[in-house]
This record gives structure tokens, C-alpha cells and sequence, in this order.
């Protein structure tokens, strides 16, 4: 009997310590959208800071700030909710009843498990502060300082056994201040004072003051997710139709390229004349002037622009200009509403959703540097990335772009070394290529290398055999009313190497003075191609 009840005293009493400790996190409300908020103050920033989340104050002036991956609000009908939400919050957190106390100290590889904890004074954060959730997801920390924190240089909270950052909470009673290279975890919530974010600080939460300014210089910050935060889809991608089987293309322009550039997927222009590539470096169809498959890809790609253009945006990007420089978006609709000069990196991070869209909306012209990148992040695919351009587009040599380009109005130039993992298509204006590599994301459903272009004769159509090494014979079963053909044969670098008119159901063509290589061929009756493909010469 004794053994026994000296077993339940020693499975009970650390259930009675864990419960001791239990936290209850408050209501953030529309607070919860905030990397930065105050209820009355100015937000600063300088130096080059990383933002995701809404930021925002009720009564003060934002100044210095680049772009945010987030809606700036001040003194707005948001700012007014934020205002009461936040309160609320606040006093929430004051409400609790502390049961577990702590030193002014904290930090030098302290652990802490669940609970709701005091510090009497204010404190100072040295070294390491380890958060264990005891591998309870559902684990809260609340840390309740009286009076002001500090951090030292350096200084870190880490979370261990499944502890989320969008469960631990700061109620603190006076100034913050991190000092540089800080790594923070949670949502800071001062009241009545200052917060200040030094050079290289990493913040996973939110920093929010009842009254008083937030500055940060060169921060790198992010509301957290979990918690019931919403999963981010981003909107409903556009239907591409034949679309989908382009690389490169205008729909009014000539599409001409310089050097050894490599491609899968379909070439053309659905109003001028393809030229300089080489069929040995392209996995598609090469269409060297105007056909049905080129008319279809003109007409989506107006379909698509259109919905594209028409989306509603979530986000303003405020510094066209500064776009880049390490920036990460997340599933939205982006609008930046003048030309765009992108520089460095930018990152889309799809927060582990593989299905998640990105659309950016740039009314003006896009210019990327040389050596600038769009990277993925987190399942993010170039599939759901779409690029809408309002103005002439340069991709300089040896960037990296990930998604699908569609260009309202404006020329096209992919320069030396540039890598596109998507689709580059113009409405209107030419698309030059120098020497780039470019192939096109799933999608497209076609198999055939032969591009068919119209239904009226072209099941009948049949150069056999191809490929040949002495001659080939063109036969013509289905033949309209009209029984003269013009045959027109280009070499891959879009120049004219045959040219006949036929006038009988067959003809044989001999290989002549025709190298070994890819051509393609035009076959026009009644002003119409009828058929378009590839002849192979062994």
C-alpha cells in the first residue's frame, strides 16, 4: 500500500507542476496582422530591413521604411481597430497571475517550460534563453517584466520541443531595446514605452506598443505563423490555354536571337518573323512566321493579360525602384505602380503550400540586373508565378527568373547568361534573345513536333519519309478546291532555302544541296498555312 501511494505522489507531482505553470494566450485580434504597431508614436526605419506583416500607427509618422511584405496603415479605420485590439490584448496579458519568478537575468542557456512567469524589475537578456514546450505544441509562455528589457549583443531565445513563437508572449512595462543581432521569439507588447531594434536584430512575432515610437535599423522581421494565422493561397491563377506550350513569344513583334540559346518549348510571333535559333537547342516547335497555333497563343495570351491586369492587389510595394535586395513575399497579389528596377534577390516563400499563387502587378517597365535573382522558397513553384508588365522588360545577363512574364505592351530583351524557368510572352513589341536558357514549366499538353494549322486539309498532308537522306515526298490526299500550294522551307536559322509552288497531289523533294540539320516547313493554300512542321535531312 505504501509503495503505491509513494508511486502516485511521484506521478502526481509533476503533473501538478506542469498545470501550476499553465498559460492561457490573450485575443490579438486585428493586431495579430502586425510586425510592427503602435497605438500612438512614429515608426522608424533605417538601413535595409526585411519586413512581413502588416505596419502601422494610429497617431505618428512612418518615415524611412522600404518595402514591406505588408500593408503600411496610418491613422486609418484598420489603426482604429488595431488601437482597441490591442488593448485588449494588453490587458489580458496583465490579468494573469504569474506563479513562476524569475531574475532580472535572463539568458546564459536558462531553460524554461510552459507557464506564465515575473520578472519584479526590469531585465536584461544575455546569451541564450531556451523556451521548451515539452513537445506540446499547444504550450504558452508568458513572460510578465516590470519595467523595461534590454538585450545584450548577440542575445537569443530559442524554442525546443515543438515551442512556436506565436505562443510566447512579452507583456512588458517599459523601454525594449535589442541590441544588435538579437534573435527574438514572440509578440513583444510594450506598454507606454519605446521599442528600439538594432543592426542585424531577427525578430519571429510582433512588436507593439500601447504609446510610444518603434525604431529598427536594418531588422529582419516576421509575424509567426501557427496559432490558427491563415494559410496563405494567394489568388486563383489565370486559365493560360496555349499558352502553356510557349517559351517565347509575341503576339505582335519579331522574336530573333543571337548566340546559343536553349529552349524548351514553343517559339514564334503571331505578326512577324522568328529567326536565329537553332532547332538543334530547342525542345518544340520553331514557328518561323504567323500559323493557327500562333493566332491561338495571341488570342490567351490576351485572356490572360486581361485577368492579370484586372486582379484586385493585396500589397503596394511603396519603392518600385528598391525592389530586391533580399526581399521575401509570400502568396499575395503584388501592385507596384511605376517602373521596377529589381537588384540582388528576391524571394518567394510559398510557406509550405505547394499550390500557393504569386501574381506581381507592375505598371511601368521591369529592368533586373545583372546577376539578380528570383529565388524559391518553402514549395514554392514557378508554375504559380506571374509576372504582369506594363512597359518594356530587360532581364540582364546572368540573372535568374523564376514564373511566367506576360506583357501588356513593351519589348522584350533577354540578355547574355540569363536563365528564365517559366514563360516570357509580349502582346506587343519584339523579344530578343542572346544567348539564354529558358524552359517552360507543366503544363503544356502537346507531344507532336508537327504544328497543325488548319483543319481543313491537313489530316491529308504528308512529307514521307521523314527524317530523309536523298529525297522526300510531299503527298497531298485531301485536297481543296482550289489545288495550288506554295511550299516554303526555312533553315534553323530562319532563312529561306526552298521556295515552289505545286500545283499536283505529290511531288517528291530532292535533298539538293540541303546540309544535314532541322528545317521547317510552311505549307500556304488560299493565302492560309495549312500545315506547318519539321523536316529532318540526315
Amino acid at each position: 500500500m505504501k509503495k503505491h501511494l509513494l508511486l502516485f505522489i511521484a506521478t502526481a507531482i509533476p503533473l501538478l507542476i506542469a498545470n501550476s505553470g499553465f498559460a492561457q494566450a490573450p485575443t490579438l485580434g486585428t493586431a495579430a496582422g502586425y510586425v510592427l504597431f503602435t497605438s500612438n508614436g512614429g515608426l522608424g526605419n533605417s538601413g535595409v530591413s526585411l519586413l512581413n506583416g502588416n505596419v502601422g500607427t494610429h497617431n505618428g509618422m512612418i518615415t524611412g521604411f522600404g518595402n514591406v511584405d505588408g500593408v503600411m496603415h496610418n491613422a486609418d479605420g484598420a489603426t482604429t481597430q488595431g488601437v482597441a485590439d490591442l488593448l485588449i490584448a494588453y490587458n489580458q496579458l496583465n490579468g494573469t497571475s504569474a506563479t513562476l519568478f524569475l531574475a532580472p537575468l535572463l539568458g546564459d542557456g536558462q531553460i524554461l517550460t510552459p507557464g506564465v512567469y515575473s520578472v519584479s524589475q526590469a531585465a536584461t537578456l544575455n546569451g541564450s534563453l531556451v523556451l521548451d514546450a515539452l513537445n506540446n505544441a499547444n504550450a504558452v509562455f508568458i513572460i510578465k517584466i516590470q519595467g523595461g528589457l534590454t538585450t545584450n549583443s548577440g542575445s537569443s531565445i530559442s524554442l525546443l520541443n515543438g515551442a512556436l513563437a506565436c505562443n510566447v508572449f512579452w507583456q512588458i512595462e517599459g523601454a525594449v531595446t535589442l541590441a544588435t543581432n538579437t534573435t527574438m521569439k514572440g509578440t513583444i507588447v510594450a506598454n507606454n514605452a519605446a521599442i528600439v531594434m538594432n543592426t542585424g536584430c531577427v525578430l519571429e512575432g510582433r512588436a507593439l506598443s500601447t504609446n510610444g515610437a518603434i525604431t529598427i535599423i536594418g531588422t529582419k522581421g516576421n509575424t509567426p505563423t501557427g496559432c490558427g494565422s491563415p494559410v496563405l493561397t494567394g489568388p486563383a491563377a489565370p486559365a493560360q490555354g496555349s499558352t502553356l506550350c510557349y517559351a517565347l513569344f509575341s503576339a505582335n513583334g519579331n522574336v530573333t536571337n543571337t548566340g546559343i540559346t536553349t529552349v524548351t518549348g514553343e517559339i514564334g510571333t503571331n505578326a512577324g518573323v522568328t529567326s536565329g535559333f537553332n532547332a538543334m537547342n530547342v525542345t518544340g516547335n520553331i514557328h518561323l512566321i504567323p500559323d493557327a497555333s500562333t493566332a491561338a497563343c495571341a488570342s490567351d495570351l490576351l485572356g490572360v493579360y486581361n485577368y492579370l491586369n484586372t486582379l484586385a492587389f493585396e500589397i503596394e510595394l511603396l519603392f518600385p525602384a528598391q525592389f530586391g535586395n533580399n526581399l521575401v513575399l509570400t502568396p499575395h497579389t503584388y501592385r507596384m505602380n511605376s517602373a521596377v528596377s529589381l537588384t540582388d534577390i528576391v524571394y518567394l516563400d510559398a510557406q509550405g503550400n505547394a499550390n500557393a499563387v504569386f501574381v506581381i502587378q507592375i505598371t511601368g517597365a521591369l529592368t533586373a540586373a545583372a546577376n539578380s535573382k528570383v529565388l524559391l522558397l518553402n514549395g514554392a513553384q514557378a508554375k504559380n508565378v506571374f509576372w504582369k508588365i506594363d512597359g518594356a522588360v530587360t532581364i540582364n545577363d546572368l540573372s535568374v527568373f523564376e514564373g511566367t512574364i506576360i506583357c501588356g505592351t513593351g519589348s522584350i530583351n533577354l540578355n547574355t547568361g540569363a536563365s528564365i524557368n517559366g514563360r516570357v510572352l509580349t502582346s506587343a513589341g519584339t523579344l530578343t534573345t542572346a544567348a539564354i536558357s529558358t524552359i517552360i514549366t507543366p503544363g503544356c499538353t502537346i507531344t507532336s513536333d508537327v504544328s497543325l494549322t488548319d483543319g481543313k486539309t491537313n489530316d491529308g498532308i504528308t512529307f514521307y519519309p521523314n527524317p530523309f537522306s536523298s529525297s522526300t515526298t510531299l503527298i497531298i490526299d485531301d485536297a481543296s478546291e482550289n489545288n495550288e500550294y506554295d511550299l516554303f522551307i526555312f533553315n534553323s536559322a530562319g532563312k529561306k532555302v526552298i521556295s515552289t509552288v505545286i500545283t499536283q497531289l505529290s511531288m517528291t523533294l530532292q535533298r539538293g544541296n540541303l546540309v544535314s540539320g532541322v528545317y521547317f516547313f510552311q505549307l500556304i493554300n488560299e493565302n492560309k498555312i495549312v500545315r506547318s512542321g519539321k523536316l529532318i535531312v540526315l
